[in-house]
């Protein structure tokens, strides 16, 4: 396990945090090192990309988190990145509820994976997310979630597979035209046919 390695996103990320007057969502974070040319694209396969940027955004997360106890205490979720001056009274807690997720981002040879294991990782998140990834939407039954991936009511599981995950990477919120409310459609509309 290759854990010594650091990451060239660790002081970048402390200098927009400290700037913050709120917190971060972790696709706002990476659009914004994307903005300032941080966070490139680092695979020609567009999941591996995504994958690949979130992975270095979360390992320069949790190896910052390390650097700055016990001064400070960054709170790391993926839909809360916040830098707070008090560190938690239940750290000990908290550090062992996210272990297993912690070595799982500081273990750099995770890096380079497959595309089956990035798609089961990308499932079980928005498994995992779904109060936050379309739950407060209209419920959609099965023809309108067919008609929202532009799919026929005869469509097979690979076909539902293959066209989720181009519309995915199509409106993600971490790619250049992605859209968050598309998104969250998007995510709704697989929860109904997977």
């Amino acid at each position: 396990m290759d854990l010594e390695r650091e990451n060239p996103l660790i002081w970048p990320i402390l200098t927009i945090l400290q700037s913050a007057s709120q917190s971060y969502k972790v696709h706002h974070l990476a659009s914004e090192l994307r903005a300032q040319g941080l966070l490139p694209d680092l695979d020609t396969d567009p999941n591996k990309a995504l994958f690949k940027r979130n992975f270095l955004l979360m390992n320069a997360l949790y190896q910052l988190q390390a650097l700055l106890l016990p001064e400070q205490w960054l709170k790391i979720q993926s839909l809360d990145i916040q830098l707070v001056t008090h560190v938690p009274a239940n750290l000990t807690l908290i550090l062992e509820r996210d272990i297993a997720l912690r070595r799982y981002y500081l273990d750099w040879s995770q890096f380079e994976t497959s595309t089956e294991e990035i798609d089961a990782l990308f499932t079980s998140f928005w498994t995992q997310y779904a109060h936050v990834a379309g739950d407060s939407l209209h419920r959609l039954d099965k023809s309108q979630a067919l008609k929202l991936f532009e799919l026929n009511s005869d469509a097979t599981n690979n076909d539902i597979r293959r066209q989720w995950r181009k519309l995915a990477l199509k409106w993600h919120p971490d790619r250049p035209a992605g859209d968050a409310s598309k998104f969250r459609e998007i995510c709704e509309a697989w929860k109904i046919l997977r």
